[in-house]
């Protein structure tokens, strides 16, 4: 054909021996399909590392599909990378990888550095440009205080194709243009400080929920170009909220077009099933020990964060990747070389990848979702943790739901499990989740996780809400638990929006707003989140009550609040309870106001006494409400200035 491949190369001397020792993290520059100049021709350079293949050609519709008519060239310093320059072809065109293996072998292979892939179940390549005219330098530049981790962080967790969809057209995803009006403008009335997307990259089977990805640097084009989740990303930005993305660098699916055996071997995963194969997600695991594949993962990783302006990743099954044993019995796992079951390349993995994040992107945040006792995930690897700016604390959220779907009577019995959270919260910088897990499987959604009838449903989830805002950590809410939804999430279908015509839904979701936004306005909930020196419990003994009095502390003491909870339907009235400081104290906010669908008990002013109580010097006496709370502050004195005359001394 008239358009042969042209030798050129991308990659310096440099390029591959950082590529060969895992240190190049910004693979995206040369490895893939680049649209470019070439001795004055335009066309489109192809570069995929396949170091055990026979030889690897381009097909596309450009050729016909002809799987021999433009072959790349093998770089001599056995790299295994193969390249070269079609001239002739430009963004927008279909291609795929035909790799012949050393057993003879044809495989028909997606581009692992691929721009953009067709929308499924179409399953090739598409040569695309991801130059975006960002205006979003205000937000870049302020990020690195409102990431900070004494900043507040509200986390709305979202899958992106099952959040809205137009009523007209419900089998219909929405683009990522078309849904950033309504949700930046819904986030941004529900006072959330950062959206955080289940993963956006390339994947074949849409009810995986994004965690099976065969394109790891492709927007989806389920919902459009990467232009269009710029344009997504940047309105968030201009709304002053930040932007996380799941990131899934633990496992891959077996899909016959993406990373699986690529080269006909065992080249992303490990050849052994009992490291490379994944038992709970018939997936396979990638080869920690291997560095091209530590760079492609983390130039992956680097990607979302320079291209897509991302503040943050929040990385996907940590626990899966740091235990061999990890849903294994004996026998079906190999220890590592001193016999234990830690994956010390995966340990070694994430370390390095937090050191880089962290290096070229400091105003960002990495989040581990690690649901073991593995120590000092959220500690720098100067410390001998893993790097992580935070961690999801599943022990809190499961012993959390667990209590409160006790019946009220019963939970003096299980006091423990609501207060035991304080033993181990300072080991690790913890984000609260009520996460996307919790709500499907046959789990129910939250609010039918609380018991009683309508109302009382309704009061303790808020209870649940004002606890988990008031306690320790950062937080995290997955979309729907904010108005109440009603049925089990469905990545086939839109949130329940038909609810907010309901009062008890409208009382909540307003609940939520104004809880989102007294969170952001009282320093002492979010100032020292992850630090002793900022929780101090008044009274977390009271299990015959159910109820909970604690003082959260801010850096200075008039921002200090004192929040207090009854956990049971019973109006107690003329409660005494322990405060830190003589004065009058005023309710912030209490989720058992009527216009969230509460009874409207509640103690409006609280003057203290002289009394001890609870430890404390002062006590006051209050009412509390059924199955809800309150959080206290202090009312600050201000001094009268005193007249001066002339020549006299100012009284001190």
């Amino acid at each position: 054909m008239a358009n042969q491949v042209i030798p050129h190369s991308l990659f310096s001397e440099f390029d591959v021996a950082l590529f060969q020792s895992g240190k190049h993290f910004k693979l995206y520059e040369k490895f893939g399909s680049h649209e470019l100049e070439v001795e004055g021709e335009r066309g489109v350079y192809f570069a995929v590392w396949a170091p055990n293949a026979k030889s690897v050609s381009v097909t596309g519709n450009f050729n016909f599909w002809d799987k021999g008519s433009h072959p790349l060239h093998v770089r001599w310093d056995t790299s295994g990378i193969w390249e070269g320059f079609i001239p002739g072809i430009a963004n927008g065109e279909t291609y795929k990888y035909c790799i012949q293996t050393s057993s003879g072998e044809e495989l028909e292979k997606g581009d692992p550095f691929a721009f953009k892939w067709e929308v499924a179940p179409k399953t090739a390549s598409i040569v695309h440009s991801n130059w975006y005219e960002w205006n979003d330098g205000n937000w870049m530049k302020e990020r690195i205080v409102k990431n900070r981790l004494d900043q507040p962080w509200s986390v709305y967790e979202l899958h992106l194709g099952s959040w809205a969809r137009d009523p007209e057209s419900p089998d219909t995803l929405l683009n990522y243009r078309e849904i950033a009006v309504q949700l930046v403008a819904y986030v941004k009335e529900m006072n959330f400080t950062h959206v955080e997307f289940m993963p956006l990259m390339e994947h074949p089977y849409y009810p995986s929920w994004g965690y099976q990805i065969t394109g790891y640097f492709a927007a989806s084009s389920r919902y459009g170009s990467a232009q269009d989740l710029m344009f997504l990303i940047e309105a968030l930005h201009a709304a002053g909220i930040g932007v996380l993305l799941d990131w899934v660098p633990s496992h891959f699916p077996g899909d016959a077009h993406g990373l699986y055996r690529f080269d006909g071997t065992s080249l992303y995963e490990h050849e052994d099933p009992r490291k490379g194969f994944h038992p709970d997600w018939q997936s396979y695991i990638f080869n920690y020990g291997r560095n091209e594949v530590r760079s492609f993962l983390i130039s992956n990783a680097f990607y979302w964060l320079d291209r897509f302006h991302i503040d943050g990743l929040r990385v996907d099954a940590v626990a899966s990747m740091l235990y061999l044993d990890y849903s294994r019995n004996a026998g079906e796992w190999i220890p590592n070389e001193f016999g234990g079951n830690e994956n010390l390349e995966a340990v070694q993995f994430l370390k390095e990848f937090n050191e880089a994040v962290y290096a070229h992107f400091p105003d960002v945040q990495t989040i581990a979702e690690e649901s073991t006792s593995w120590p000092g995930v959220s500690k720098p690897t100067y410390a001998g943790g893993l790097g992580f700016g935070m961690k999801w604390m599943m022990g809190w959220m499961h012993d959390t739901l667990d209590y409160f779907k006790e019946d009220p009577i019963n939970r003096k019995y299980h006091h423990d499990r609501i207060t035991f959270a304080t033993v181990y919260a300072f080991h690790e910088n913890f984000m609260l989740p009520l996460s996307h897990d919790e709500v499907v499987y046959g789990k129910q959604p939250l609010i039918y996780k609380m018991p009683g009838d309508e109302w009382q449903k309704f009061a303790n989830l808020r209870a649940l809400y004002l606890f988990m805002y008031t306690f320790l950590g950062t937080k995290l809410l997955f979309m729907g638990g904010e108005f109440g939804q009603t049925s089990e999430w469905n990545v086939n279908q839109s949130l329940d929006w038909h609810l907010l015509e309901f009062m008890p839904h409208q009382g909540m979701k307003k609940f939520v707003a104004d809880l989102n936004a007294t969170y952001q306005q009282q320093p002492s909930l979010f100032q020292k989140a992850f630090d002793a020196s900022g929780f101090e419990w008044i009274d977390a003994g009271d299990r015959e009550n159910s109820v909970l009095v604690y003082w959260r502390k801010a850096f200075d003491q008039w921002d200090d609040t004192v929040v207090v909870i009854n956990l049971t339907p019973v109006v107690r009235e003329d409660f005494r309870i322990g405060l830190p400081y003589a004065g009058e104290w005023e309710v912030v906010l209490s989720s058992d106001d009527l216009k969230y669908f509460g009874s409207g008990v509640c103690s409006q002013h609280v003057a203290s006494e002289h009394l001890h109580w609870m430890n404390q010097v002062q006590s006051a006496q209050v009412n509390l409400p059924p199955l809800g709370g309150y959080i206290l502050k202090r009312k600050k004195v201000v001094k009268e200035a005193v007249p001066v005359k002339p020549g006299e001394r100012v009284p001190l």
